[in-house]
């Protein structure tokens, strides 16, 4: 399944606007590294049935993917929380794999749009 995912220019133009360019790309790539690594924590914790630290990661990485304008990302994230608190694990298993889909590509969106930058 391909994802269409979209990096909220503006919010990345305010990172940009409130911390300067070196600033900005450092706030960007700590984010990057942080939302790589725990999307690849999601899956383990997913496939090792800890649905507790699963939750807590899915959280954190709301407020990581929306500080960085991946609002898809942080939606789909939420989903995760959502699936577990309803104790639905069919659910579970489709959004979980949506979420390291959307992060996957919206790990590349947010590459790109630094390639056009430059």
């Amino acid at each position: 399944m391909t994802e269409f995912v979209r990096v909220d220019a503006d919010r990345l133009g305010q990172l940009y606007a409130q911390l300067g360019e070196r600033g900005a790309e450092d706030v960007v790539c700590r984010a990057m590294e942080e939302l790589a690594a725990r999307l690849s924590h999601t899956d383990q914790q997913y496939r090792g049935g800890d649905r507790a630290g699963l939750r807590k990661n899915a959280r954190s990485l709301v407020a990581i993917a929306e500080q960085v304008g991946m609002h898809l990302l942080a939606r789909v994230a939420q989903d995760v929380t959502t699936c577990i608190d309803a104790g639905d694990p069919v659910a579970l298993g489709a959004v979980q794999a949506r979420l390291v889909r959307v992060g996957e590509r919206s790990l590349f969106a947010v590459w790109d749009l630094q390639d056009l930058s430059l």
